[in-house]
């Protein structure tokens, strides 16, 4: 994706995959699957089987596709549904005109996809496609392809669908295209008719208008014809059986237990390895023609990636793959299977800050694969809190709170009358700078401030029993907050509701003081328990904890415990054991009240 981080008012961008050199990597064992312990889940399954041949002049390319759909719903389905998503980089389409009529529309898109001319157009197009052998119809529609079964599939059941498409990458504008703004040739993502996701919701058969992707997982095998003179990363791992005949070769991928898969390819990358210790081996691909001081940089990235791809695995789960490919290409960063692709002429410090968050998504959305549509806040927000903490980190950077720039943003939005629900399908924002505040700034507080609701201590637990029991599953938000439930032995689903749900906001004051008697008040509708900073007037000070009534228990804390605060009472009064000097509320900010000017006296 690309990734837009906001310091205080402004959202700012921050900022795979085997040799193809005579290299060979023998394919590991399919990645461990972790328990999922909901009584009663399933997920669809498929097996993709894909060979292309890409003509490098022209862009286009030939394909054929052997799907094995594996049905594990409960569910009699009577059609399916693919996305086309190159056809959104055609003139007139839901992306264009979207990008056209938004009151802030992305920089990138503009209404560039209103110019492209024939051949510089995407397109994928469909000529044929069979289910168990029978000839089915399908109408393309937009960026959907949908599809009229011969049979239905039953519960349980394994169909096969075999397609013949032929395709053409457009000119690089969003995320895939051909001869990005750094000249690389080739950034191939979402570059083939992929199956829409079915779940207990449903179909999501959702076209491509901007945002991102929802997909089901499985085995991918694929080979791919192109120029011998190009290198070639991305996903999975290349097999033994390169072949070359005339100007071409054709490389043999096979990819276990992941829901896409992406390669970028150019003449003039240069392919660096290195070795994470009890971990994958790292690909770096990237323009010889860069220079010297961004191709130094990526140099000095090398070392940084494995300490990264150490700090994610240690505080999250094990990354489960042999291999992650870091490429130049795209227009900015967005993460893929056991890759990302970002921009590559950056300064060393957005170098590895546009890595680290890219590499987080690994385990936000690829490992852990909410649906981003529905819930971009998810892996956005989820991303954006562990690799500022990652940054903070390997840099020693010494901040208090590594996530403060995303409560800024989130505040202001909150003020703005401009913030929607988490809730809001990530193509309905009213403004793209609300889309992105939500997603990154406040998804990353909800984070963080679950930490100040339940314990630091707990939330670590919480990420990592997270990732145990969801790993290579669709988990959903309610996922996450029962998660945290079980490690802390707290009720939290007020927590979600309010913060996740709804735009209330948070704002609680201290009302007077008298002596030794405090009294707090709430203003704002959302609920929350108290940190308290006591300073009395011989200057000694007391920390004090107010818990949340509907909460059932308090976070563990060695401040003085108090009595519990029921959310209706609009007041609470409190009594010391010396006079007062002065009351702050929340004095580590860790908590995203819209009035902090309230907050103390």
């Amino acid at each position: 994706m690309n990734r837009f981080f906001i310091s205080t008012l402004i959202i700012f961008l921050l900022l795979s995959c085997s040799s193809v050199k005579n290299t060979t990597i023998s394919l590991p064992q399919t990645p461990k699957k972790t328990a999922n312990n909901a009584p009663g889940y399933w997920q669809q399954h498929v097996d993709y089987k894909m060979a292309i041949d890409m003509d490098v002049n022209t862009y286009q390319y030939k394909g054929t596709q052997k799907l094995v759909y594996t049905n594990n719903s409960p569910d009699v389905l009577n059609k399916v549904f693919y996305h086309l998503y190159f056809n959104a980089f055609q003139p007139g389409s839901e992306m264009d005109v979207r990008s056209q009529t938004i009151a802030d529309p992305d920089s990138r898109v503009g209404n560039r996809i209103s110019k492209l001319q024939p051949k510089e157009i995407g397109y994928i197009k469909v000529n044929s496609l069979k289910q168990n052998g029978v000839t089915i119809k399908h109408e393309t529609v937009g960026t959907v392809l949908e599809v009229v079964l011969a049979q239905p599939i039953q519960p349980g059941e394994r169909v096969t669908f075999d397609m013949i498409f032929d395709a053409q990458v457009p000119a690089q504008i969003r995320r895939s295209g051909r001869n990005n703004k750094e000249g690389v040739a080739l950034s191939m993502t979402q570059w083939y008719p992929k199956l829409a996701e079915y779940d207990f919701e449903g179909w999501h058969a959702d076209p491509y208008i901007g945002r991102e992707f929802h997909s089901v997982w499985g085995d991918f095998e694929v080979k791919l014809t192109i120029d011998k003179s190009y290198v070639v990363g991305g996903t999975g791992y290349l097999q033994n059986d390169v072949l070359v005949e005339g100007n071409k070769k054709t490389l043999h991928f096979k990819a276990p237990n992941v829901h896409d898969f992406t390669w970028a390819a150019d003449p003039d990358y240069i392919h660096d390895t290195k070795q994470v210790p009890n971990g994958p081996l790292l690909n770096f691909y990237y323009k010889n023609a860069l220079s010297k001081e961004y191709k130094t940089n990526w140099e000095k990235l090398q070392s940084k990636t494995v300490e990264l791809m150490q700090y994610f695995s240690e505080n999250i789960g094990a990354y489960p793959y042999d291999q992650y490919s870091i490429i130049q290409g795209g227009d900015g960063g967005m993460e893929y299977a056991m890759s990302t692709l970002i921009t590559g002429e950056r300064k060393f410090g957005s170098l590895v800050g546009v890595t680290a968050h890219e590499m987080a998504h690994t385990w936000f959305q690829f490992l852990l694969a909410s649906n981003e549509a529905k819930h971009e806040w998810m892996d956005e927000g989820f991303t954006t809190y562990i690799s500022n903490w990652a940054m903070n980190d390997i840099f020693n950077e010494g901040k208090a709170n590594p996530n403060e720039n995303a409560y800024k943003g989130y505040l202001y939005l909150a003020k703005s009358g401009k913030e929607q629900p988490l809730t809001t399908h990530a193509d309905r924002y009213n403004f793209n700078q609300s889309y992105g505040i939500s997603a990154y700034s406040k998804g990353a507080v909800f984070l963080a401030q679950l930490g100040y609701v339940i314990g630091d201590e707990n939330l670590k637990k919480t990420i990592k029993k997270y990732f145990t029991d969801f790993a290579f599953k669709h988990p959903k938000p309610l996922d996450v907050i029962r998660t945290a439930e079980k490690i802390s032995g707290l009720e939290l689903d007020w927590y979600l509701i309010d913060f996740g749900q709804t735009t209330n906001t948070i704002d609680y004051a201290v009302k007077t003081i008298s002596g030794q008697s405090v009294t707090l008040e709430r203003l704002g509708l959302m609920p929350m328990p108290l940190d308290i900073l006591v300073t009395y007037t011989d200057g000694s000070t007391e920390d004090f904890y107010i818990p949340l009534q509907m909460m059932r228990g308090e976070k563990p804390t060695s401040a003085t415990l108090i009595k519990d605060w029921a959310w209706a009472y609009p007041t609470y009064t409190f009594e010391t054991s010396k006079t007062i000097a002065s009351v702050q509320i929340d004095p580590k900010n860790l908590m995203a009240d819209i009035n902090k000017d309230n907050n103390k006296k």
